[in-house]
């Protein structure tokens, strides 16, 4: 790779580049064209499983040297990786599918290489979560992504319990052998009645998304093996509560009680059943009593 222009300076600079390279997650054709040439052009591949990767890799006729970086080498591995980039070589971080970091390793070196000064870039692509929210018919405009639930029970139903009032959209990913599991601790923890997809095999050719309450979703997937095969992404609505109280709430709520009761109290109540601030409500309630005395029985001043 050239050396780049550092923009501050104005001059080239010798530290190499850590690309994080989005690659599909089933489908091999949603390998983005720039991807691919950063793929070809770096001087090394990070790779979550060099096995699966190398043949990924190959299928391409990309021949970049690759090692691995797997949740059980990354604190080893960093140093190296590190060495190499600061020498001048580019790297590019891939998993084993998908958008690296997102339930995936790499941490580690991405913060490693941000507090040494040297330059990272994303390069987007497929994301498992994404895809599958963006067909999830739930709302999109505020979502949580929860990764992968604890693999205990126990565990699994205490972090589900904690989620109960969410009010975002939560994403989830699940292993085969564990969504019937993780669907009964969800209908426990949200209700039967709480909207949900699940998509499974996203990109590949058994691609399939299944939309209905916990409730419905949890007894088919009881009933129906095929539900359980491959990985899939669980999306579940937040917690459909009431919004909190607008200002335009509290205005009638004190206006109602200022009729019946002293500004301080009326205040207090107000506060208590909005949860807006006192010190705020009772002055609004002052203000409120001075204009009502400074009218006449007629409501002319």
């Amino acid at each position: 790779m050239p050396d780049r222009v550092d923009e501050a300076a104005g001059q080239p600079s010798r530290q190499g580049t850590l690309y994080v390279v989005a690659t599909p997650i089933g489908n091999r054709d949603d390998l983005s064209p720039r991807a691919r040439q950063v793929l070809e052009s770096v001087d090394l591949v990070a790779a979550e499983d060099t096995r699966h990767s190398g043949q990924f890799l190959q299928a391409f006729g990309i021949r970049t040297p690759l090692t691995a970086l797997h949740e059980h080498n990354e604190a080893d591995k960093l140093g190296f990786i590190i060495e190499r980039l600061q020498a001048g070589a580019s790297v590019a971080l891939i998993s084993d599918a998908g958008t690296p970091l997102i339930s995936d390793p790499g941490f580690q070196l991405l913060a490693q290489a941000r507090r040494a000064g040297l330059r990272t870039i994303a390069v987007a692509g497929p994301c498992a979560a994404i895809a599958a929210l963006s067909v999830a018919g739930l709302p999109t405009d505020r979502f949580v992504f929860e990764g992968f639930l604890p693999s205990k029970s126990a565990a699994r139903r205490a972090h589900l319990a904690q989620l109960h009032a969410e009010p975002r959209t939560m994403v989830f990913y699940e292993a085969p052998h564990r969504l019937v599991a993780a669907l009964q601790d969800m209908l426990a923890a949200f209700g039967a009645e709480r909207d949900a997809s699940i998509s499974r095999e996203l990109t590949k050719r058994f691609e399939t998304n299944y939309y209905g309450t916990l409730g419905q979703l949890a007894a088919r997937a009881g009933e129906q093996a095929e539900l359980a095969r491959g990985e899939s992404v669980i999306v579940v609505a937040g917690d459909p509560a009431p919004p909190a109280p607008t200002m335009l709430d509290s205005e009638r709520i004190l206006a109602v009680l200022c009729e019946e009761l002293p500004a301080a109290q009326a205040a207090k109540l107000t506060a208590k059943l909005t949860g807006m601030k006192r010190a705020e409500l009772y002055q609004r309630a002052v203000a409120r009593a001075r204009g009502q005395r400074g009218r006449g029985s007629d409501g002319y001043e």
